[in-house]
C-alpha cells in the first residue's frame, strides 16, 4: 500500500495542530521559512528537494504574497513561478498556491496576477450579510472539466468545512458588498 506524502511549504499556523498525526508518521513535512531570507534559487531549491528526496507528491506554497516579497520585480517572480511550476508538473507532483488579496470587504486586488499558470482557480470571499461576515467560494477556473459556476457560502467549524446552497439571493457578493434580490435571505441558524 502506498502512503502519500506531502510538503507544506510557508507559514502554517494552526495548521500544524490538525495535522500532528501526519507529521509524526513522516506522511507531512512543514516548512516554516521568511521569505526574504531566502533567494528565488533557494526556495526553489527547497521545493525540488522536497519532491526529489522527501517524495511529495503534493506541494502547498502559502502564500505567494510572501515569496513575492523576496522578489524585486513581478516580472521576475512570474518567470521563477513558471519555471518551479513545470518541474512541479513534470515531476507528478500537484501543486497548491494561495494569493493573499489586499481589500478584505469591497474591491480586492491581487498583489500578483498567476491565473494563467493554473489549472484551477478558486476564489474565497468575505461579504457581509445579515449583520454577520461571511464567506463565499466560487470556482472561477478551471482547465480540464467543466466547473461549477454559482457562488456558495462556506462555513469553516469543529467538524470541518460545509458548503452551502447557491446564493441566489445576492448580487454582488464577488465584490463584497452584496445587495439582496428575489426576496429576502434566511439568517443562518446559530450553532450552540
Amino acid at each position: 500500500m502506498s502512503t502519500t506524502r506531502i510538503h507544506l511549504i510557508g507559514v502554517c499556523g494552526t495548521a500544524m495542530a490538525t495535522l500532528a498525526a501526519m507529521l509524526k508518521s513522516g506522511k507531512l513535512k512543514l516548512t516554516q521559512i521568511d521569505a526574504a531570507e531566502l533567494t528565488p534559487g533557494e526556495f526553489s531549491y527547497r521545493v525540488r528537494e522536497s519532491i526529489e528526496d522527501f517524495g511529495a507528491r503534493t506541494v502547498i506554497i502559502d502564500s505567494l504574497t510572501g515569496y513575492q516579497a523576496s522578489m524585486p520585480e513581478e516580472r521576475a517572480l512570474i518567470l521563477h513561478m513558471h519555471e518551479l511550476l513545470q518541474f512541479c508538473n513534470r515531476s507528478g507532483a500537484t501543486t497548491f498556491l494561495t494569493v493573499a488579496q489586499h481589500g478584505l470587504v469591497g474591491e480586492m486586488r491581487a498583489p500578483i496576477d498567476l491565473t494563467y499558470l493554473a489549472d484551477t482557480v478558486i476564489l474565497l470571499r468575505y461579504f457581509e450579510a445579515l449583520g454577520e461576515v461571511r464567506r463565499a467560494i466560487s470556482v472561477v477556473k478551471k482547465r480540464t472539466s467543466r466547473h461549477e459556476n454559482t457562488i456558495r457560502e462556506y462555513r469553516m467549524h469543529s467538524k470541518g468545512i460545509s458548503v452551502g446552497e447557491p446564493l441566489t439571493n445576492f448580487h454582488g457578493v464577488l465584490r463584497g458588498v452584496p445587495e439582496i434580490v428575489g426576496g429576502k435571505p434566511r439568517a443562518r441558524r446559530r450553532r450552540q
